[in-house]
């Protein structure tokens, strides 16, 4: 009998979607003003088949690229091929790779294609064992908490009180807009929150120490479950740690951090509570469940990073899941077609909840015919 996590990949699909959006998506790095994705269908011998995620979200043009990534680079690495275990082929394609990715300056997104390999033959070895990932995974419950994601600068009390209506208790706003602007958002959002909501902000790395230093008291009066990459996410740990004795919230910080030893790093220097790696740029679930585990062995809280298509935010929530704590779900409140239609069960929040149910795998097959629409913008 063969081993249930076996992995013979044959064939990989790589599928780019685009998809035109009418509120363009702000940040402090810049403005997307359509949603891409890029889903793979992997098959193996057996004839099973799973479902992955790249990261691409921005620039949109890095879809086609990793696309090109995973059918060039990396399913030579796969045909043929007989893995124990979707982490015995993470292994094998991160070691593969290694040299290219310094060579070519691009361990990005080489570790994204890898990534979205990786929940690919993690989705294909739950679905032939008739398992929820989540279960496959260890898990106990597939009830998980969630938060309204990505919020604009632009009328964000508006965007809190229709996700709130939708079920969400807990909203992050985006800042680093300027001082007064950030704090007339953060009203609106405190206000159109309400009583027993969370409010948490991300900064998208837009502020230096000495400006950190200059903002972070003012932000007391919003009482903010956390503070989002308010430094660089390459500025020494001596900066985090800093601005962490003088902040009124914690810290969070990992969706830009790839790679077991740097999550280590992380975790030692004590500056970072919240801790938010994404599966779909480093790790797969074979790189980041190890991680989960141990963030929570450190006493932090886990809340995966994620936004982009639906097929990634379901791994995401099935890794969440899998590992429990008390963390939670980052789902985007910005217009995305790619996550809402792919999103399956997560488009169902109850009282900041939602619930993953037991159908094999991830619990989402994307209609194939429907993504050539989509490709279009359709």
């Amino acid at each position: 009998m063969n081993h249930p996590l076996r992995v013979r990949p044959v064939r990989v699909d790589t599928h780019v979607l685009r998809h035109p959006i009418a509120q363009p998506v702000r940040t402090s790095f810049g403005t997307m003003h359509e949603r891409p994705a890029l889903l793979l269908r992997m098959e193996d011998a057996d004839g099973a088949h799973g479902w992955g995620e790249v990261w691409c979200n921005f620039p949109a043009c890095g879809a086609e690229h990793r696309a090109r990534l995973v059918q060039t680079v990396l399913m030579p690495l796969l045909d043929g091929q007989d893995f124990a275990s979707p982490q015995a082929a993470f292994a094998r394609l991160t070691e593969a790779t290694a040299v290219l990715a310094i060579q070519s300056g691009e361990p990005g997104p080489i570790a994204q294609a890898i990534a979205g390999i990786d929940q690919a033959m993690w989705d294909l070895v739950a679905r032939r064992a008739g398992q929820p990932l989540w279960r496959l995974l260890g898990g106990a419950s597939d009830d998980i908490g969630v938060y309204a994601s990505g919020i604009n600068p632009e009328a964000p009390d508006e965007i809190v009180s229709r996700t709130r209506a939708q079920g969400y208790r807990a909203f992050k706003l985006k800042i680093g807009f300027g001082e007064d602007r950030d704090l007339r958002n953060l009203r609106l959002v405190r206000d159109a929150a309400g009583p027993g909501s969370a409010m948490m902000a991300d900064v998208n790395q837009a502020w230096d120490l000495a400006t950190a230093l200059q903002r972070v008291p003012r932000l007391a009066e919003f009482d903010l479950g956390w503070l989002e990459e308010p430094l660089r996410a390459d500025r020494p740990w001596a900066e985090w740690q800093a601005l962490r004795q003088l902040t009124p919230a914690p810290l969070a910080a990992g969706e830009n951090v790839a790679g077991a030893e740097a999550f280590e790093a992380l975790l030692a220097a004590d500056a970072v509570a919240v801790v938010q790696p994404d599966v779909a740029k480093w790790g797969g679930l074979s790189g980041t469940l190890p991680v989960a585990r141990r963030v929570l062995d450190a006493g932090r809280r886990l809340c995966p990073h994620y936004l982009g298509g639906g097929i990634g935010l379901l791994h995401s929530a099935h890794l969440l899941a899998a590992v429990g704590g008390d963390g939670w779900l980052e789902i985007d409140a910005n217009e995305n077609p790619l996550r809402t239609v792919f999103c399956g069960p997560l488009n169902q929040v109850q009282d900041g909840r939602a619930r993953l149910g037991d159908a094999p795998g991830i619990g989402m097959e994307p209609d194939v015919a429907a993504l050539g629409a989509m490709v279009r913008g359709g």
